[in-house]
C-alpha cells in the first residue's frame, strides 16, 4: 500500500454543531484497506438527520443526497467527528450540510476533513406523504439564522 501524504491539520467548524462521533472498525474496510465509502455515507446520513429530528414529533426522511465529496480516505481507528448545520428550511424540507473530520489514530489532536455532504430531509405524515414543517421555535430559529447569513454575505456581481 503506498504511503499517504500527511495533510496539514484543519480547524473544526465553529458555525456547525458536533452531532456524532464514531470510530470505524476493521469490519468496515473495503478491499483497499480503507473504510468503505458506503459505511461513511450511512454515518453521514445519521449525522445529517440529527438536526431535522429536533423538530418536535415530526417524522423526517432522507429524500436527497444533493452532494457528497470524499476528500481523504478514512482509516481504521480514526476518530470521526460529524458537524452539521442547516442550510435551508423550506415548507416541507430541511437541507443540511455535514462535514466529517478525522482525528487520526497516529496523530491525535489534529483534524483532517475527510468528507463533506449536503442532504435534504422531508417531513412526512403517517401515510408517507410530505407535510408542512411545524412552526416551532427551532424552525423559526433556523430560518432567522439563514436569513441573517444571507444578508451579511457579500453581494455577487
Amino acid at each position: 500500500m503506498p504511503p499517504r501524504p500527511n495533510l496539514p491539520p484543519q480547524p473544526l467548524p465553529e458555525d456547525k454543531e458536533l452531532v456524532l462521533k464514531v470510530v470505524p472498525m476493521p469490519a468496515d474496510v473495503n478491499a483497499n484497506g480503507d473504510i468503505f465509502g458506503g459505511w461513511v455515507m450511512a454515518q453521514v446520513d445519521l449525522a445529517g438527520s440529527v438536526l431535522p429530528q429536533r423538530i418536535s414529533h415530526t417524522r423526517m426522511v432522507t429524500v436527497a443526497v444533493n452532494e457528497f465529496i470524499f476528500k481523504q480516505p478514512v482509516r481504521v481507528g480514526d476518530i470521526l467527528s460529524f458537524y452539521a448545520g442547516v442550510l435551508h428550511v423550506g415548507r416541507t424540507s430541511v437541507t443540511v450540510n455535514v462535514e466529517v473530520f478525522a482525528e487520526r489514530f497516529s496523530d491525535q489532536g489534529k483534524f483532517v476533513k475527510v468528507t463533506e455532504a449536503r442532504l435534504t430531509y422531508v417531513a412526512i405524515d403517517a401515510t408517507g406523504k410530505p407535510q408542512a414543517l411545524p412552526d416551532t421555535e427551532q424552525t423559526r430559529a433556523w430560518r432567522e439564522a439563514i436569513q441573517s447569513q444571507e444578508q451579511s454575505a457579500p453581494q455577487k456581481r
